[in-house]
């Protein structure tokens, strides 16, 4: 069984809250990277909702708070590969981000990842043999929430009853990518978190030495293409 790729983003709120998505992720972001594009919500524009649909010919969308459209469907049961995955953008279940109320929703829809929006936070957790994701904010959009927003989305690859979900944050201070692995196996009772290798060799170099910048532009175009790398990697291992 082929992997399948899926982005998922939300809460981009363009231009009313930011004034547009980090040209970091639209880098790395182009049309036929993924085969599945799932939106939580709250676009704010036409020019980024038709980008977002030109990234894959699958796109599915359920309606944020702000959403002017009756066609956007305020909820809704997608199936790729063994997965059904829900879809919901998360304001009306109360209160915000609460696992056991985001639990009555998903036994409501018979599935079996939840993936909600609204909090502008990041979430990826098991609870009851159950994936809960939230993608955070794609475009960092202010949110009274929480204090700081921070650009972000999520990547899943699933083949079969498996999946593995890519955590992107972007730092807002030095702008650069950081990127959590969780492994899953559906109806398991835990969530594996697979620590990024480079990162573990970056903090343990930060122990014994103080951190210096790159001495050579070559060395920092390099760690601007990492993130480019390693999704070029997983598209080629799903083909």
């Amino acid at each position: 069984m082929n992997p399948e790729l899926v982005l998922v983003v939300g809460d981009l709120f363009l231009p009313q809250r930011s004034p547009d998505i980090s040209e970091q992720f639209k880098s790395i972001l182009t049309p036929n990277k993924v085969q599945h594009v799932l939106c939580l919500g709250n676009v704010g524009n036409q020019e980024t909702q038709d980008w977002l649909k030109s990234l894959s010919k699958d796109f599915h969308q359920v309606k944020g708070d702000f959403d002017q459209s009756d066609e956007i469907p305020e909820k809704k049961v997608v199936q790729i590969g063994d997965f059904n995955i829900g879809l919901i953008h998360g304001h009306q279940i109360l209160p915000w981000g609460d696992l056991e109320s985001l639990g009555m929703t998903q036994r409501a829809l018979c599935c079996d990842i939840l993936i909600t929006g609204h909090t502008h936070k990041t979430l990826v957790e098991v609870k009851d043999n159950v994936l809960f994701i939230n993608p955070g904010s794609f475009s960092g959009a202010f949110s009274p929430l929480i204090e700081d927003s921070i650009p972000s989305f999520v990547l899943m690859v699933l083949t079969g009853d498996e999946a593995i979900i890519y955590l992107y944050t972007l730092n807002d201070r030095t702008k650069k990518f950081e990127v959590n692995k969780y492994d899953y196996k559906k109806g398991a009772e835990n969530l594996f978190h697979v620590e990024n290798e480079e990162e573990d060799e970056e903090k343990k170099e930060d122990d014994e030495e103080p951190q210096q910048e790159p001495e050579h532009e070559e060395e920092q175009e390099h760690e601007e293409e990492k993130p480019q790398q390693e999704l070029n990697e997983i598209k080629e291992d799903s083909e």
